[in-house]
């Protein structure tokens, strides 16, 4: 048997692309970025970059997203309460069509991130340009020939439609809230995400049923007018049971 030779094998890179959201004012967005070098020059794309030989993935997504948004992040495999200042992580899918970067072989794992009101963003790295776009306005730009570099289109579908699916049973929609929030907060967010008028009180006994869902934070708020609302922060239990269906649009 012939002994391995890496010379055999054509050379490939590795990249990580971002699908960041956050709500702001009243929608959800997206970071996109405006490329500086080709290919796709003055594009708008996913930020993103190489992953470097000396790091993992898990660390490649964290630097691109610091270096593009200056928040960090914690990468998680399931949804989990969101610290102060950080933001929620996971690896949402890979993504190796051949023709999908004229430059070579490039392969990307991509990454979802969610925040609370994300900062605007400043431009930093490869990229002349930076800005929160509303999901809608990107995904239907998709659908109608391509708005976003590369494969990009595809990858933020992917993404969005993580976020709306995974907020039906798990805790992920808190990732959008502070770290203290109302029902009424929490609620908005689903609607945001989803695009839906949602029932106030069906939704405060769904997401206050499941024990160790949501945990009073001892306080109260009239930040949304009207009567104090109590406070709450995310709780241990990261599994919404029953699940909270997502309402047809």
């Amino acid at each position: 048997m012939s002994p391995y030779d890496p010379s055999a094998f054509p050379p490939f890179a590795v990249t990580v692309d971002l699908v960041a959201l956050t709500v702001r004012e009243q929608a959800l967005c997206a970071l996109t970025v405006r490329r500086a070098e080709p290919p796709f020059e003055g594009a708008w794309a996913l930020p993103g970059g190489f992953v470097r030989p000396d790091e993992d993935l898990a660390a490649a997504a964290e630097r691109e997203l610091l270096e593009e948004t200056s928040l960090r992040a914690r990468v998680m495999e399931a949804a989990c309460p969101v610290r102060r200042g950080e933001a929620h992580l996971e690896q949402l899918a890979t993504y190796g069509d051949p023709g999908r970067d004229p430059r070579m072989r490039v392969v990307s794992v991509a990454y979802l991130v969610l925040a609370p009101d994300l900062p605007t963003p400043r431009p930093g790295g490869d990229v002349e340009g930076a800005r929160w776009t509303p999901v809608d306005a990107l995904l239907e730009g998709g659908r109608s020939g391509g708005r976003l570099a590369f494969d990009h289109d595809r990858i933020l579908a992917d993404g969005v439609e993580r976020a709306r699916s995974k907020i039906e049973y798990s805790s992920l929609a808190t990732a959008f809230c502070p770290e203290e929030f109302t029902v009424g907060e929490l609620r908005r967010v689903y609607e945001v995400v989803w695009g839906v008028s949602l029932d106030p009180r069906n939704f405060h006994r769904k997401v206050t049923g499941t024990p160790g869902f949501l945990v009073a934070a001892g306080g109260t708020t009239k930040r949304q007018g009207g009567r104090p609302a109590q406070l709450f922060r995310a709780g241990e239990a990261t599994v919404l049971n029953p699940p909270m269906l997502r309402p047809e649009p």
